[in-house]
């Protein structure tokens, strides 16, 4: 090999890159000249055996041959990119109509929380809100929750370091109504609550309630049942049943718990029930007379009731969905059959 072989070898280079029409053809051009095995440092081993006067000519058609076809490569692959992603793209059509993304929609937690107004807007109650970072006097104190309550204890309740706290309930925002509006008071008040509850398939440290709350003059346990009754079928349909049973909750006095008849097996029993026909749902009673004295309304002249239930609760038995988790995962497979 003398230098002249060696300077028809890069045009021969020169050559095939520029011929090359694919990717994979370009690969092969460059393996073939500059790869490990290639000619070039096949070149290189072997210029000590062309003849001293021919050496210097050799090596830098050798250099040539490195740096031009290096150059003309990385020219011919962005050419060959260039044409492929224009190929790629299809024309412009202006006439053709817009690519509509689906609509989205509302999470079953706030659909649930969206009818529960809709239904006791119709027996004419307002929608109240309050803090999440509530005060320990209108959280439990004001509530006629006693000092040693459970619910107290930093191993049921989110302390904060100011001596707030994250509200268990929302029943504080009644408090914070009754404080500043005389009777007669008729709203609810939907918002989150916390606790230390361990995640599993029913309970969550983060969580929604609706809180309900009537005063007046003439307030009686019978309208309590009343509008719950309403309530519930106009939530759950019309052939629900409810049924109180006595209970006990230190800011109701008398208290009770109430249930609804199971909507999977009406009533019938099931594994949803637990083979009971009944699905518990919240508490409610007739309001304290010493939370009324709490915020100086006179237990004498006023009387009301109070109520509460878990919003997640009625989505899973409304929607049939068996782990509160689901809620708040963000799976959008889980939440497209609610749009």
């Amino acid at each position: 090999m003398n230098a002249n072989d060696i300077r028809e070898l890069k045009e021969q280079a020169l050559a095939e890159a520029a011929a090359a029409g694919t990717a994979e053809a370009l690969e092969a051009v460059r393996i073939r000249y500059l790869g490990r095995k290639g000619r070039l440092p096949e070149i290189m081993q072997h210029l000590k055996a062309i003849p001293p006067e021919e050496r210097p000519l050799a090596g830098r058609y050798a250099n040539e041959l490195k740096q031009t076809l290096g150059e003309t490569l990385a020219a011919r692959k962005a050419a060959l990119e260039a044409a492929g992603g224009a190929r790629s793209r299809a024309p412009f059509d202006p006439t053709l109509p817009g690519a509509w993304r689906p609509a989205g929609s509302r999470h079953p937690v706030t659909q649930i929380i969206d009818e529960a107004i809709r239904i006791f807007h119709g027996l004419g109650f307002t929608v109240a809100d309050g803090p999440d970072v509530e005060t320990e006097w209108h959280n439990f104190d004001a509530l006629n929750t006693p000092a040693d309550h459970p619910s107290r204890d930093t191993q049921d309740t989110f302390w904060l370091g100011d001596g707030t706290l994250l509200r268990t309930q929302t029943s504080p925002v009644q408090i914070r109504v009754m404080e500043r509006q005389p009777p007669p008071i008729r709203i609810i008040a939907p918002g989150r609550c916390y606790r230390r509850d361990t995640t599993d398939a029913t309970h969550s440290a983060n969580f929604h309630q609706i809180e309900g709350l009537y005063v007046d003059r003439e307030v009686s346990l019978a309208d309590l049942k009343g509008d719950i009754t309403h309530f519930a079928r106009q939530m759950m349909g019309a052939d629900v049943k409810v049924r109180f049973r006595p209970h006990f909750f230190p800011f109701t006095e008398p208290s009770v718990e109430y249930d609804f008849s199971c909507h999977m097996c009406r009533g019938k029993g099931c594994r949803v029930c637990k083979q009971s026909g009944w699905i518990e749902i919240s508490g409610a009673g007739l309001v304290n007379p010493r939370v009324f004295e709490q915020v100086r309304i006179d237990p004498e002249a006023f009387a009301g009731y109070a109520f509460g239930m878990g919003v997640e609760r009625i989505a899973m038995i409304k929607f049939g969905i068996e782990d509160i988790r689901l809620l708040y995962e963000n799976d959008v497979r889980f939440l497209e059959p609610f749009a």
